[in-house]
């Protein structure tokens, strides 16, 4: 695996206090996937232009997700199908600061993506007290109606822009597990771009575009819940999991 610690050193770092003015919790996402071996020539050139995220001295920090979805994946495939107005909800733990949150992510007939969350003394597998009144206010969705899915476990670096209102995360070492099977990725890169506006520019998205890298939008929940389960319907994302097929065969 690559030596994250020494492709960051270089980097200017920026602390959670700091980012506060770039929290971007209305924002428009954008999504790229490419080799863990392309990581080390991207870093290089984005140096200059964007601080990395630091915690307590570590530049890079692992998360761990639990989704939740209704018994036949009605939130999957409601993105699946292409409907807009969708929500996601999950409980997250970053584990170097050992913080726990619940979350409820919208994605609006804009194409915006919109996060609400509250802390949590810990990640439960069932939705209840404030997280529950949470999926009430914020959603349409009766919160009895969902129950644990799947984990995600990743390594996130995070950068924030030096010039514009950009945050950046880069998600490497990707594990999918259920309470029957597990599925690695390792050699994938999942990187987002969040702005406040998809006209801003970014130089990340250049640097997408030097290296021929198109942009390709498939949600990591998504990516879990075909890997985890073969007989899901999946037939929207069959170009994207054809890329990822030929990503991998190429790590």
């Amino acid at each position: 695996m690559i030596a994250l610690d020494t492709l960051l050193a270089p980097f200017d770092p920026i602390s959670l206090k700091q980012m506060d003015n770039v929290k971007l919790l209305d924002r428009v996402d954008t999504k790229f996937m490419f080799r863990e071996e392309l990581l080390p020539a991207i870093l290089e050139r984005m140096r200059p232009e964007y601080y990395v995220l630091e915690i307590n001295g570590q530049r890079y920090n692992h998360y761990e997700t639990l989704y939740f979805d209704t018994h036949n994946f009605g939130l999957y495939l409601r993105h699946h199908n292409g409907k807009l107005n969708r929500f996601k909800f999950r409980a997250r733990r970053y584990v170097e600061s050992n913080l726990h949150f619940f979350e409820v992510k919208f994605k609006n007939n804009k194409g915006r993506t919109i996060k609400d969350r509250i802390k949590r003394p810990e990640i439960s597998p069932v939705i209840a007290d404030k997280a529950e009144e949470m999926v009430r206010s914020a959603s349409n969705v009766d919160p009895s109606t969902l129950r644990a899915q799947l984990w995600v476990d990743y390594v996130r670096i995070t950068f924030v822009s030096k010039t514009s209102q950009e945050r950046l995360t880069v998600d490497t070492r990707l594990t999918y597990r259920n309470d029957g099977h597990q599925v690695d990725y390792n050699g994938l890169v999942i990187a987002e771009v969040k702005q406040g506006s998809a006209r801003d520019k970014s130089v990340f998205v250049d640097l997408m575009r030097e290296h021929s890298i198109p942009q390709r939008s498939i949600s990591k929940y998504c990516l879990g819940v075909i890997s985890l389960n073969p007989d899901v319907k999946r037939n929207r994302f069959k170009p994207t999991l054809l890329y990822l097929q030929k990503l991998l065969r190429a790590s």
